[in-house]
This record gives C-alpha cells, structure tokens and sequence, in this order.
C-alpha cells in the first residue's frame, strides 16, 4: 500500500490551498474528491453557453483579499458587481412599497437612514447579548431603543429577516445573535464573468486529485492515518478534512476516534443552511434601469424579495433571486414551473404585464447535493463567533479540519476556504509559509 506524506479530503479550495503548498513545500500529497470535477461549492455551468456560477459568486470585498491576488496572478477577469452585506444603500437600488408602487428617492433614503440607525444601535446590543439569543432577540432590542410607530418598524424588522435570509440562508430565530458579526465588506466587490471555476482549475494544476473518490470513513491515530474510499483504502502520516460541516454531521463519513472537544462541541453548534439560486434569463430587460437590484417591502415580499441584475455580465437580460432559508426550505420539492411561476408573480407586482416568461431558468439544489447538503454553515444559537477557528484545532497532531466554516473572520466565503487551506498546511508542516506560494 502507498503511503502519502498527506491526504486531503475534498478538491474545493480550502483543499486544493492545502494541497498545492505542502506539494510546493516538497510533500507527497494526494486529494481525495468525490465529485467529477473540482471546485466543490464553487460551481460554474456553461450548459446554455453563458457562463453561471452555482455556487459561490462573490470575492467579497477586494482590499487585502487573497483570493484577489491569485485571481490577478492567475490572470482570472473579474467585473464590480457590489452587493455587499444586503446593504440598503451605496449602489443604486429600486425599492418598491407594499403596495407595488416603487418608492421615491426621498423615501428610498428615508427608509435606508432607519436601517443604519438600527445598525448602530445593534453593535451595543449585541455586544451586551446572552449567550443563547438569537438575531431576531438583538435586532427587536434595537428596533425598539428607535421608538417608532409600527408601520415603520415593521419595514425595518423585514429587512432585517430578510437580511439574515439571504446572508445565512436561516430564519432570524435561529441565527445566533452574534452570526452576522462578520458582515463587513472591505472594497468592492467583484464576480468572474469566465466563472469562478476557474480559480478552482488553477489551483489543482500539478496536483495529484483524485476524482470520484468517496471517502466514507477516516481513521486517526499516533501512528498516521488511513482513509477508506469506495476504491480503496490509503494511508498517511496526517489528513486534512476539507468537507462541509454538513458532510461532517452526517452518518455518511465517519471519523473514528471521533472528534474530541472543543472541536466536537463547536461542530454542535454550527449547522448547514438552506439557500438556493433562482437564476432568470428574458428576452427582454422589462425592469428599472441602471440599478444593482430589485428590491420590494411588505408581506408579499416573505420568500421573493430581491433580485439583482447579472445583464452586464453576458449582455443577456438576466435576474438572480434566492430562495434562502424558509423560502428554500418550503420550495425544495416544488417543480420547477411552479418556483418559476411564484418568483413571476411577484414581479409581476412590480411591473405588470412587461415581465415576460423566461427563456431559460437554473435552481440549484445546494441542500440535497450529499457532498455538500447546503450551501454553507451558519452559527446556531449558543455559538460565539470562536467556534469557526475552535473547529480548525489539530487532533491528535494528525488530523486537520478545514473549510469556509473554520474561519472566524469571514466565514461562508472562498476567502474563508482559502485561508483555512493556507493553515492547515502550516499547521501540517508545523511553520508559517506565505500565503502568497499559493500563486506565486
């Protein structure tokens, strides 16, 4: 049986970020990844010959992002697109009332001026917040420290679900109060018109990966590791798991021993969420002009809410919206005429008989892919913000747990992923390597 210095368990990239610098640091490593491609979450389709990224979109924010620099160095186009953080306000947005009726400028401020003054008040509230309150405790201590009619604070309140939607993929009750204390974006941010896939391609050039590979079970010990695979067993002096929380919870792979705390207990606390992308292309751009997104108030906005326009991306009239944690929850079964048929009705509120049926439609279908089974982790309540790095915390000196779920400083992003990769390599080889190896 061949041994490997390293396995690495999951080709997305907090596992080809390992990979590619131990491999660099002169190690023999091997990649594990069950999928036929590589990527994981970042996912691009080409099927209707545009370009459509399934998964992950964004590098969230440009200023001191790594994933920045080996776009750049690896010579990947990128385009503005900034969305950041389900901002109210910066770019231009087209909000409508809940009768329909789009708001005027004054009253867009109006309402965007409620949302930062909640915002501020926020920090100290949840600064101040028990260990087990949720979003929804925090942002309802806030909203009423602003002593405003209720007409005006339920405005607000739906944004704020709405937010925690679509930044967590979890309804506000089940959002730890502190799960949105990374929401901050520095730069702008910018999507990859030829697909995201493509970072993922650059960064398994040289590598060992090995496709179709399903790792059911991993086995630790002082003496190494072995990793059982549906064509095999392979064994190592150490293993970087890469795969999602929702993998790791499963019954479907197995750590034995299993995971100690704190890394057991932080695991606990964090759970896979419920979001999905509804991506709409038209024959004709029927919509509000120059504007980032779509976005409506009231009751009728529960589920479809926003909706962003990706024209510029391919010069074809397209709109994303998402199905994000009960909107998602609620509509994993539905055919897809009948989501289509939802997401329409609601713009046709706004527009009336100008919006025209779609010519080609992709939902994706995050939580019931068994190699992933959401889109990314989210704090529950009773976590801290610690929990993402506690997760990361070497076991045994031989196994290594990374992913956009063991970062705490920007979590659920491929900035998350590649940062996690860069430390579990330098936690394997036991020294600090640059992260600029990566791409250098």
């Amino acid at each position: 049986m061949e041994r490997w210095d390293t396995i690495v368990v999951g080709a997305g990239i907090a596992g080809l970020s390992t990979a590619r610098l131990l491999a660099r640091a002169g190690r023999h490593v091997v990649v594990l990844e069950a999928r036929d491609r590589v990527g994981g979450r970042v996912s691009t389709d080409r099927g209707d010959g545009l370009v459509t990224d399934l998964g992950a979109s964004w590098i969230h924010g440009i200023v001191d992002s790594p994933v920045a620099d080996a776009a750049a160095a690896f010579g990947l186009r990128t385009v503005e697109f900034t969305v950041g953080g389900y901002q109210p306000d910066s770019r231009p947005i087209a909000y409508f009332g809940p009768d329909g009726a789009r708001l005027a400028d004054a009253a867009a401020r109006l309402f965007a001026a409620d949302i930062h003054a909640v915002d501020a008040t926020l920090l100290g509230v949840i600064a101040e917040s028990a260990p087990d309150a949720s979003y929804r405790d925090v942002t309802e201590q806030a909203l009423a420290a602003q002593h405003w009619d209720g007409e005006r604070t339920q405005r607000v309140r739906e944004y704020l679900e709405h937010r925690s939607e679509e930044q967590y993929g979890a309804w506000i009750e089940d959002l730890a109060a502190h799960g949105l204390d990374d929401d901050s974006i520095d730069g702008d941010e910018v999507v990859f018109p030829d697909g995201y896939d493509r970072l993922a391609t650059a960064l398994a050039e040289g590598l060992d990966v090995r496709l179709g590979h399903v790792v059911s079970h991993v086995a630790w010990s002082d003496g190494g590791v072995t990793v059982t695979t549906g064509r095999g067993i392979l064994s190592a002096d150490s293993v970087v798991v890469t795969v999602p929380v929702g993998v790791l919870k499963s019954g479907d792979f197995v750590i034995e021993p299993s995971l100690p705390d704190p890394v057991a207990g932080a695991l606990g606390r964090l759970e896979m969420n419920a979001f999905e992308k509804v991506f709409l292309r038209f024959p004709t751009k029927f919509w509000t002009d120059d504007v980032y997104a779509i976005r409506q108030q009231g009751p009728e906005a529960a589920w479809w809410h926003s909706w962003y326009d990706l024209t510029d991306l391919h010069g074809t009239p397209t709109l994303l919206t998402f199905a994000a944690g009960p909107a998602a929850i609620a509509t994993r079964d539905w055919e897809q005429a009948r989501t289509v048929d939802s997401v329409l009705a609601q713009l046709r509120r706004l527009y009336g008989d100008r919006v025209e049926e779609p010519t080609h439609v992709h939902i994706t279908a995050w939580q019931d892919d068994p190699f992933a089974r959401g889109s990314y982790a989210y704090m529950t309540l009773g976590s801290t913000t610690d929990d993402h790095d506690v997760l990361a915390t070497p076991v045994g000196g031989v196994l290594h747990l990374a992913g956009e779920a063991t970062w705490t400083d920007d979590p659920a992003t491929v900035t998350a992923a590649l940062c996690s990769g860069h430390r579990a390599a330098s936690n394997v080889l036991g020294r600090a390597i640059p992260i600029e190896e990566l791409w250098a």
